[in-house]
């Protein structure tokens, strides 16, 4: 289809009267400005940014809506509809006539805003970012340049408020000042409905392994303790504060602190994907909103794809499996969805949820399905049931493409998607659903490069978990995304089938049980001795109480800290020789190693010492020659046995990268790029 018969058949579908509009009923554009500091891209020119809000309501009744946690405990209009109002930055070319006429809609992570990057602008793509998470704390409380989302708070029918139970931990905290209440790295989104400690509990742990076995528990007396801030000028009792705890004798970082409480006013939150739903349902399909402010775009857009990174990835994942692919007219959304470094789903939709979480001890999110088509789940003895489901029954469903690491295998609970919870076939994937594996690789990806010198070590992701005993991993993700990228608009736009799915298979032999024989890796000189046995984060089958539903991870939970009734078996990628994974797509730097890259990390100190250091990975080097390998005891090959010298470390890259083009993993221009930095990089020299 050439770009002039695209174009008119985008005006017809305008012209043509709708069955009815999306439910953003005001748009409010706040600014207009030129974009990415006026510069012009490949064809398409210059780019414009619009920000502003949209106002928008969701009938509580329509099924599409009704799956939404307290929907019908939330306030509602004349109308009888809950409202909402949603950010959002829309960036488009200002010739609307070189627009490729594909609108990327980003998932802000913990309400981060999003724009195209520069290959997206080249090609005249449209670009929104738009809010979902309305939990209003930390990096979600509204502000310039954040996505947010204000969704209502749920009340009884008679009006009183709603209580539940939460559950929230601190760790390697010291001294007599107080600490605040933390999901991942932002503020608990409830406060506590009471100050009064009695009807609270404090206890300390003195050591947890990683599939939940608790050490010695001690319950800390409610005189002991106080919802408060304090420090030196305000000794406890302190200030009283519900966001934060004060302790008479202060915090030992030896143990750890977990707090169960009563909260009240829960967030409906599921609202957020009928506002993310609605905002991409607008700019595709509405010419105005109700009082006739135009769509911006009205008419321009044909294609949709949506995409979110690891906890933004995770709500994606969750938008489909509850159906939230369909409008209220029964339209497909989105064409695409791009789930990266994401496996599983993000718990939106639960009373008192908690977004930020990520599979922590005593976090929900690994419930339900986390395949894709139906399968069995034995162990936790649920039905047969996929993450498509409900769209394949409406025909919404849109293309997926999802890419991973081994961060996402070892500390975020990856592989029964691949497997199941029984962990013994290999699942099969829809036609319309591809799967990239980016072995031995960081969460997200390192920055990549050719070069000996060490990074520091990572800081484990989390607030204050501690750091990580290796270098961080520099394997990077950039230049496979890139292919991805280009093979993603081909298949949407196109039609193009991108290459066929990539990742370690039990029929392949390259995934295997959680331990270093099954996985064949090496005895490193430097390396916890058993590493990296023990380390895998299990998916753990939690009781939660009857009003949890655990095949959609939706509803009330009610026992906290829950009951642990299964360990879900893990299986990881098999490594070769050197202790690199196998089985994922080609990249250079793997096929040209400079060392051992791992998706795990040991925690060097604190609370966790010795446990996979959450989920950052690290970097073992080989020696440089020979002669150090054996006086270390190294069973790897140094570069100089590899390598020879830095020509025969350039021409391996070149091979590496010409291989990974050829498949399909690696743009020309990246090839070249590559070979001239590992040219210019210091291997050997």
């Amino acid at each position: 289809m050439n770009r002039k018969t695209a174009i008119g058949l985008l005006a017809a579908a305008v012209i043509a009267p709708n069955i009815a509009e999306a439910k953003v009923t005001r748009l409010v554009i706040e600014s207009r400005a030129p974009a990415f500091n006026g510069a012009s891209f490949g064809t398409a020119g210059q780019y414009e940014t619009l920000t502003g809000r949209a106002y928008g309501e969701i009938d509580p009744k329509d099924r599409r809506n009704a799956i939404i946690t307290d929907i019908k405990l939330a306030p509602k209009n004349a109308r009888g509809k809950v409202e909402y109002v949603a950010t959002f930055q829309l960036v488009k070319p200002l010739d609307m006539s070189k627009s490729s006429h594909l609108m990327w809609q980003d998932v802000p992570n913990r309400g981060g805003r999003l724009t195209i990057v520069a290959a997206e602008r080249n090609t005249g793509d449209i670009g929104l970012s738009s809010g979902w998470q309305g939990d209003n704390v930390g990096g979600t409380v509204p502000g310039p340049g954040r996505e947010t989302v204000t969704v209502p708070v749920a009340h009884q029918a008679n009006g009183a408020p709603i209580t539940g139970k939460m559950l929230a931990r601190i760790f390697n905290a010291s001294g007599a000042n107080s600490q605040p209440l933390l999901t991942y790295s932002n503020p608990v989104p409830y406060k506590p409905a009471t100050l009064d400690t009695h009807k609270a509990t404090l206890t300390t742990h003195a050591s947890e392994t990683i599939d939940g076995k608790i050490g010695k528990t001690t319950t800390i007396a409610p005189a002991d303790w106080a919802w408060a801030k304090c420090d030196a000028g305000h000794p406890f009792p302190g200030v009283a504060d519900p966001t934060q705890i004060c302790l008479r004798h202060g915090f030992d970082p030896a143990l750890l602190y977990q707090a169960v409480f009563t909260a009240k006013d829960p967030y409906v939150l599921g609202v957020g994907f009928a506002a993310f739903r609605d905002m991409a349902d607008f700019f595709r399909y509405a010419q105005a909103d109700d009082s006739g402010t135009p769509n911006p775009i009205a008419g321009q857009v044909q294609w949709v794809i949506g995409r979110g990174v690891s906890q933004s990835g995770n709500f994606l994942r969750q938008y489909l499996h509850l159906g939230f692919n369909e409008d209220e007219s029964g339209r497909r959304v989105e064409d695409g969805a791009w789930p990266i470094i994401a496996g599983r789903r993000i718990t939106l939709n639960i009373r008192f949820g908690q977004p930020d979480g990520i599979l922590w001890l005593y976090q929900p999110g690994s419930e339900g399905p986390q395949w894709w088509a139906p399968a069995a789940d034995p162990v936790r003895g649920l039905p047969a049931a996929g993450i498509l489901d409900r769209c394949t029954k409406t025909a919404t469903c849109p293309k997926v493409i999802e890419h991973f690491g081994a961060a996402e295998v070892w500390g975020l609970k990856l592989t029964p998607e691949w497997v199941g919870s029984a962990g013994d076939r290999d699942l099969p994937l829809p036609d319309t659903v591809r799967r990239y594996y980016v072995a031995s690789t960081q969460h997200g990806g390192g920055r990549g490069g050719f070069s000996t010198e060490l990074l520091a070590a990572p800081a484990c992701p989390g607030t204050n978990f501690g750091r990580g005993m290796f270098a961080a991993n520099p394997m990077p993700q950039t230049e496979t995304v890139n292919a991805i990228r280009a093979h993603f608009r081909d298949w949407v736009m196109r039609g193009i089938a991108p290459p066929p799915s990539r990742y370690p298979r039990l029929a392949d032999g390259n995934l295997v049980d959680a331990d270093k024989a099954a996985m064949g890796f090496p005895t490193i000189p430097g390396v916890p001795t058993n590493a990296p046995t023990g380390f895998v984060n299990p998916v753990l089958d939690y009781d939660y109480g009857p009003g949890f539903n655990r095949m959609d991870s939706s509803g009330v939970i009610s026992k906290l800290p829950p009951a642990i009734k299964h360990v879900v078996k893990m299986k990881v990628p098999r490594t070769d020789a050197d202790g690199n994974e196998v089985g994922g797509v080609p990249v250079a730097l793997l096929g040209a190693p400079l060392g051992t890259y791992t998706g795990w990390n040991p925690t060097a100190a604190g609370f966790f010492q010795g446990l996979e250091c959450s989920y950052a990975g690290g970097f073992i080097p080989f020696a440089k020659t020979r002669a150090e390998r054996t006086a270390s005891g190294d069973p790897r090959l140094s570069l100089e046995e590899r390598y020879g010298d830095h020509a025969g470390y350039v021409r391996a890259v070149a091979k590496a990268a010409d291989n990974a083009r050829a498949q399909g993993f690696l743009l020309e221009d990246d090839a070249k790029a590559l070979t001239a930095a590992a040219e210019a990089g210091n291997v050997l020299k």
